[in-house]
């Protein structure tokens, strides 16, 4: 699927706690074209008129899925870049979005007894697959998410209106659980599983390796770690 570029406009701005905004948009033109698991350029320039050298941009995963009229991200306040966004972006506020990228869940892998793994906001690429009927053609799923505290889990609702993924969550909160022990993961399943991996990318190397380590082949561990 080739990446197109959309004029688009913020349609909503939620700003759950200090540093995190989840934002939603809709395309003023065609519609959007997707799959669950892909990752978006987001550009603010607002003197890109659509021609020429796409501008200065920032990846972010879509957390919502291709059957919806907008799309949804989730940020966190880092750098210049989403500094930059948290003091421009209003409701109503023209974007750029171009899209999609990244093939997390188009690429070959076992939908049997799929492990994933997500901790803070990189859950929102799994929710793209989660809220999409696709999901319905994993059997036997294990969902495991981490947070540090259950105030920063702003997704259940969301998982309460998915495909069913609900059943399948094990929620972790770091003030009360510790963090996400990912050699207990890989004991409560099979080495022959596929798991999928998001996070900060200090998470997603020492979990890659980490399962490796236990026996899990390297292709067996999906990661979506493009920042």
């Amino acid at each position: 699927m080739l990446s197109k570029k959309y004029k688009s406009q913020v349609k909503s701005i939620i700003n759950p706690f200090s540093g995190i905004y989840t934002l939603e948009f809709e395309s003023l033109d065609r519609l959007y074209k997707y799959s669950p698991g892909q990752f978006l350029h987001l550009a603010i320039d607002e003197a890109y008129d659509g021609t020429g050298q796409w501008p200065e941009s920032r990846c972010f995963s879509m957390q919502s899925n291709p059957d919806e009229a907008t799309i949804k991200i989730t940020y966190a306040v880092k750098g210049r870049f989403t500094q930059l966004m948290e003091s421009t972006l209003k409701e109503g506020s023209f974007v750029w979005l171009k899209l999609p990228y990244g093939e997390l869940f188009t690429q070959p892998h076992n939908k049997t007894n799929t492990v994933f793994i997500a901790g803070g906001t990189g859950i929102t690429p799994f929710l793209s697959l989660f809220t999409h009927q696709s999901f319905n053609e994993y059997i036997n799923p294990k969902i495991y998410l981490g947070f540090r505290l259950k105030a920063f889990n702003i997704y259940e609702g969301e998982l309460a209106r998915s495909c069913n993924s609900s059943q399948f969550v094990k929620s972790y909160y770091e003030d009360k659980d510790g963090v996400l022990n990912i050699q207990s993961i890989a004991d409560e399943n099979s080495l022959e599983s596929n798991y999928f991996v998001s996070g900060p990318p200090p998470m997603i190397k020492a979990f890659k390796q980490t399962l490796i380590s236990k026996g899990v082949s390297a292709g067996n561990v999906l990661t979506d770690d493009w920042e």
